[in-house]
């Protein structure tokens, strides 16, 4: 069995040791900074870890296959420096853009696989999108658009908390990864406000930062232009950008942060929307390809919400994908390496199918 490290015990963690662990090909451990008191079922061996601790961490990574790493984004460079003195595969979800080119220097010349930014957006996206673009002779605009949202809303934000607010900050606050008429650029985040329904439900979408990944180093000089944006419920951004810009909390995020966890309740009843588009020229004529979907949460009888189920089962497709040979073996690996259908006919990616 592949012997692998979940970091970090929080609801992304938890699905991907449960999630591998089930299949009987990996011996997973999950560890966490605190004493682990959830039930993740005898399979799954339990770890008190503090990664600051470098003794302790080396003594974690020797002779694993791989580590996959769920904790905040500012831990990730360390964890990945460790995992490549250790001579283990890496993987994580991070969507902080600093993080993920750091950690694209340090796998270049490695003996082991570094694959950040491997859950939903970043993550997947990326692999949907770029299968899209394969399938002209000129593409030209690539549109991707992904939101985790509550099927209820019931406040001013018509939002609950799905995810990471340290990730979520950071979309909100850091600058965005475009191509615009040819040309590669930053935007600002919060901007670009556009609205479209999907299933007769109306939304609206608005750049963020780090859902991209690294497809604009991929379709630089390829497309004329490609955008990521974060769809939500009419009127959500107004007010966050209340917030961010208006109340500086950008400049001010532990206070941000303690505003969004104490004012907005978390939910499992939440839906993922995922929706790309890409026009351009097939057989001389201007056409459009696009996939969409909803993942709703508890599906399948799984106790997970939606941007558990989605995150995790993009996290543990790639790590099969690596382990059967399907991706390259060493070095700094890009979402869009993974053929779309390979990835959605594994048994994880199966919930993109």
């Amino acid at each position: 069995m592949a012997d692998t490290l979940i970091l970090g015990a929080g609801k992304i963690g938890i699905a991907v040791a449960q999630l591998l662990s089930a299949t009987g090909d990996y011996e997973v451990t999950l560890a966490d900074y605190h004493p682990i008191t959830v039930d993740t079922g005898n399979s799954i061996q339990h770890l008190q870890l503090n990664v600051n601790d470098d003794a302790a961490l080396r003594e974690a990574l020797k002779g694993r296959y791989a580590v996959v790493s769920t904790l905040p984004y500012f831990l990730d460079l360390r964890v990945a420096e460790f995992a490549r003195e250790a001579g283990v595969n890496y993987f994580d979800p991070t969507e902080d853009v600093r993080t993920a080119h750091l950690i694209r220097d340090l796998a270049d010349g490695s003996d082991t696989v570094f694959i950040p930014q491997c859950g939903l957006a970043p993550g997947f996206i990326a692999i949907v999108a770029h299968h899209l673009v394969a399938l002209f002779d000129e593409p030209q605009d690539v549109k991707l658009r992904v939101g985790a949202l509550p099927q209820y809303p019931d406040n001013a934000l018509k939002y609950n908390l799905t995810w990471s607010t340290d990730g979520l900050i950071n979309e909100y606050c850091n600058p965005c990864d475009t191509i615009h008429a040819g040309q590669r650029r930053e935007v600002l985040p919060l901007e670009g406000l556009e609205s479209f329904s999907l299933d007769g439900v109306d939304y609206e979408a608005f750049s963020t930062s780090g859902g991209i990944g690294s497809l604009c180093d991929t379709l630089e000089g390829k497309v004329q232009n490609l955008n990521y944006k974060t769809v939500r419920y009419p009127g959500h951004r107004d007010m966050i950008k209340m917030l961010a810009e208006d109340l500086n909390l950008c400049h001010r995020r532990d206070v941000f942060k303690d505003v969004i966890e104490h004012g907005v309740p978390v939910t499992r009843q939440d839906v993922v929307v995922v929706f790309v588009t890409v026009r351009g020229l097939k057989g001389g004529n201007l056409t459009q390809e696009s996939y969409a979907k909803k993942i709703y949460g508890g599906e399948g009888g799984a106790p997970w919400s939606a941007i558990q189920l989605t995150t995790a089962s993009a996290i543990c497709a790639m790590v099969d994908l690596h382990r059967e040979g399907h991706l390259p073996a060493t070095g700094f690996v890009r979402q869009e390496q993974a053929d779309f259908a390979t990835f959605i006919a594994n048994r994880f990616g199966k919930v993109y199918a």
